[in-house]
């Protein structure tokens, strides 16, 4: 095209391409259902790896295939705390003689102000 014909227009915001005369990757529709019951489809590459699970549309709650097996849940540990960090670091006498080192300094401190 000269550059008459592409001034006033956005380049790169749309595509003067049409789709006639190609061919489209084959495709699958692959259906999900979510535990508030609704249903759902999703179009996939006919080549491509299904997942076991897809976010609902609908509400966003982990959607499940329907024709396929349920994902495995996988064994995970229990969220370590700070405290349980702590008693790996410490014992529990040591943390009470520096409890009652730190309220000693409080206590010093406020006869200190008043």
């Amino acid at each position: 095209m000269g550059e008459r014909a592409l001034r006033g227009t956005r380049l790169g915001a749309t595509s003067y391409e049409n789709d006639r005369n190609t061919d489209l990757a084959p495709r699958q529709e692959v259906p999900y259902t979510c535990p508030k019951g609704h249903r759902f489809e999703v179009p996939l590459a006919a080549e491509a790896e299904i997942p076991s699970t897809w976010e609902c549309r609908m509400c966003g709650v982990t959607a499940v295939r329907v024709d396929g097996e349920q994902p495995e849940s996988k064994k995970t540990k229990p969220p370590r705390t700070h405290w349980d960090m702590l008693l790996e670091r410490r014992s529990i006498e040591d943390l009470e003689e520096v409890l009652n080192e730190r309220l000693a300094v409080l206590r010093a401190q406020r006869r200190k102000s008043a």
